[in-house]
């Protein structure tokens, strides 16, 4: 299915209005309303059962308030610096990045669902919000950069730069969160892998949203979400702030020459365990390298 978007983008010398033939798989960002938000993807808006995933561009001052419900949140500062507490629990002065392109991780908090959370941007903040279904397990914390791990995946032109914002091995119900840097001119999520069976111990069963940003920001990546039967198969250019969808198949992502990536991955399913199963066809590559 293809969609008609019209899309009015800000760059750095003024408005600018773009008309797409959207995929059903792309969402581009839409100018801040008055929380700042500017993507939504919901289980509704998404026809799947798992994921939700929200950006905010909050000015310096503005506070954001919402509660959980039945989802557990993981907030990401993706940029800027913010104040943040929950119902039981609060931390002042977080974040030390001031964009993503700069080597430095971010800081995350972790919210259970039935609670609530209140952010104070003290800087300009990009902040995400990642949601999953919740069974309240666990209490609020704050994930600093100490907590996560870090990785380098793939050589040559197959390489990039991980940092694992809640992986499986930290405590959550359903939520899996990580972020990537891919330099220009390199793939990613490469070679091309899927994790849409149920089917463990050989391979999982996640939906997963990847959101992008691109250093400089006018610039633009590919990505290929496909199934072996063919019955999905859409390939998106996809702009600064845009999300894909990935509800099956596989997924490659393509950074052009000049422009560096980075994409903030949300992935949850009906058990908390990232199993992937690459492609048949290229596995060579991962053989020979």
């Amino acid at each position: 299915m293809q969609l008609l978007n019209v899309t009015i983008q800000y760059w750095k010398y003024g408005l600018k209005l773009r008309i797409d033939i959207m995929t059903s798989l792309l969402v581009n960002s839409q100018l801040p309303n008055s929380d700042g938000r500017i993507q939504n993807i919901t289980p509704e808006s998404a026809s799947w059962k798992y994921v939700g995933f929200d950006v905010f561009l909050l000015k310096s001052g503005q506070t954001l308030e919402q509660k959980t419900g039945k989802r557990e949140i993981c907030l990401v500062l993706v940029s800027g610096k913010a104040n943040v507490k929950t119902r039981k629990e609060s931390w002042v002065k977080l974040g030390e990045r001031m964009s993503v392109f700069s080597e430095k991780p971010p800081f995350a908090v972790y919210t259970p669902n039935e609670d609530e959370f209140t952010v104070e941007a003290l800087t300009d903040l990009e902040l995400a919000v990642c949601s999953a279904p919740g069974k309240g397990n666990y209490s609020a914390r704050l994930i600093t950069p100490e907590d996560m791990t870090y990785e380098t995946r793939g050589h040559g032109t197959n390489t990039r730069h991980i940092c694992n914002i809640l992986p499986e091995t930290a405590e959550a119900d359903s939520l899996l969160v990580v972020e990537v840097i891919t330099p220009n001119g390199n793939w990613s999520s490469y070679p091309p892998h899927k994790h849409d069976l149920d089917n463990l111990p050989e391979e999982s069963f996640l939906e997963e949203t990847y959101y992008h940003r691109i250093n400089p920001p006018q610039g633009f990546a590919f990505q290929r979400v496909y199934t072996d039967d063919g019955s999905l198969d859409e390939t998106m250019t996809v702009h600064n702030h845009g999300v894909v969808m990935v509800p099956q198949g596989y997924h490659p992502v393509g950074a052009p020459h000049g422009y560096d990536l980075y994409y903030l991955n949300v992935m949850a399913g009906p058990k908390r365990i990232w199993k992937f199963h690459n492609a048949p066809e290229h596995e060579w590559i991962v053989q020979h390298t």
